[in-house]
């Protein structure tokens, strides 16, 4: 089984499936499309049943059916099949069996090194098989290792029927990294008491409370004019900007602030002197602070316009998922089961607040608890991406802990 999930990670991984933010279409690019079909094949050989790819969300769903006539919850796995934006093509994963803890060396002719340095995170796989980049591309274990654990998972449950668990239910989705594919996910079709998505983190992370997160663009609008004549006349959009920027505390900044403290992200600035316009994400994991956050955006906007000769800027602002600490507190049999799961197979649980969100903190808000479980990887959305063969083991593990336990206690 070891070889098997190595195998189609790798093979995974070199199915192109970067998403795209600026593409209309679901899923954003066609990458993700031929993914997603062919993996449909694959859960059909291997026994799953009732695969379905949705042509309306591309969610493919598939079942195991219960093994148990015991009345066991129905427990969803959940895993994204896209990839960050940045190079995903001719993706060549390298091994490094036994690593010692010293620098790995990703490309020589390039001298893109994986220094200890820069990552003393490494020093957790001595000993490990580690899988890296060749140093031009990421990886893909963002979520291509989530994929791989739960198919694996699912093909040793199947040809293991003495095995007792209740029903369960997996599902792959598109464009989890550009925020847009949960949000069109079917829970009702679904069909379960709770769900995991897994996804990213070294061994032993449990997160249940995320980021609530909203996106602001600002367009300003200046007046130009030639800069020989521009004293009292000219009002440079750029110059507006950086004013407006310079209204947020300098320490509520992602390089500034960890665990449960929020912050201003500065994404983009486009524009010239005549019109201009930067993009914010706003993060905060109290959902207080998240709104004073965004009401102290409104009225930054607000007073430089009282402030101008006419209203010059302009704010479009929008949440984009929650808290999903807010559902599952209310319902913890998922955070419990996987936790007793973890301590089951000698696992030392990891409970922080995720400093983003998973596809889990817009399921959860649909009505379905879903918690994420690690998937293993590390240093993700770049060329320094990695990812032990013995983590993604013990995801693998953990999906299976967590149904024979559930069906234990029953």
């Amino acid at each position: 089984m070891p070889e098997k999930l190595v195998e189609r990670f790798v093979k995974y991984v070199k199915i192109e499936t970067r998403s795209d933010e600026n593409s209309q279409t679901v899923p954003s690019t066609p990458g993700q499309t031929e993914f997603l079909k062919m993996l449909a094949t694959e859960l059909e050989e291997i026994g799953f049943q009732e695969v379905f790819l949705n042509p309306e969300n591309s969610f493919l769903t598939a079942t195991i059916p219960a093994t148990t006539t015991k009345e066991v919850p129905v427990i969803g796995f959940i895993a994204h099949v896209d990839t960050a934006d940045f190079e995903g093509r001719n993706i060549n994963p390298q091994f490094h069996e036994n690593y010692d803890g010293s620098d790995i060396v990703l490309n020589a002719e390039k001298n893109i090194v994986l220094a200890v340095k820069d990552f003393p995170n490494l020093k957790n796989y001595v000993g490990k098989t580690v899988i890296t980049t060749d140093g031009n591309t990421l990886l893909g274990a963002d979520d291509k290792a989530g994929v791989a654990e739960i198919v694996t998972a699912g093909a040793y449950l199947l040809a293991h029927p003495e095995i007792e668990h209740g029903k369960i239910r997996v599902a792959f989705g598109p464009d989890e990294e550009i925020g847009a594919g949960a949000l069109k996910f079917d829970v009702d079709h679904f069909g379960c008491d709770f769900a995991y998505t897994m996804d990213g983190g070294p061994v032993g992370e449990l997160e249940f409370e995320s980021f609530n997160a909203a996106y602001a663009k600002i367009h300003f609008q200046g007046k130009n004019v030639h800069p020989g004549s521009a004293k009292d006349t000219m009002v440079n959009a750029l110059e507006l900007a950086r004013e407006f920027q310079n209204l947020f505390p300098a320490l509520e900044v992602p390089e500034r602030t960890s665990g449960r403290e929020g912050f201003y992200h500065l994404l983009a600035v486009n524009g010239t002197v005549e019109e201009c316009q930067i993009e914010y994400i706003i993060r905060d994991h109290s959902r207080q602070l998240f709104e004073a956050k965004k009401a102290y955006m409104k009225k930054m906007v607000d007073h430089m316009n009282d402030h101008l000769d006419s209203k010059r800027l302009t704010l479009d602002m929008e949440d984009e998922y929650y808290n999903m600490a807010e559902v599952i507190e209310k319902d913890k049999r998922s955070v419990d089961l996987a936790e007793e799961a973890m301590h089951n197979l000698g696992i030392e649980p990891i409970m922080k607040p995720v400093r983003g969100g998973t596809d889990g903190s817009i399921i959860s808000f649909m009505g379905l608890p879903t918690p994420n479980i690690f998937a293993g990887g590390e240093n993700f959305h770049g060329r320094y991406e990695f990812v032990a063969v013995e983590s993604m083991e013990k995801a693998r593990d953990v999906i299976i802990e967590v149904v024979t336990l559930a069906a234990k206690k029953a």
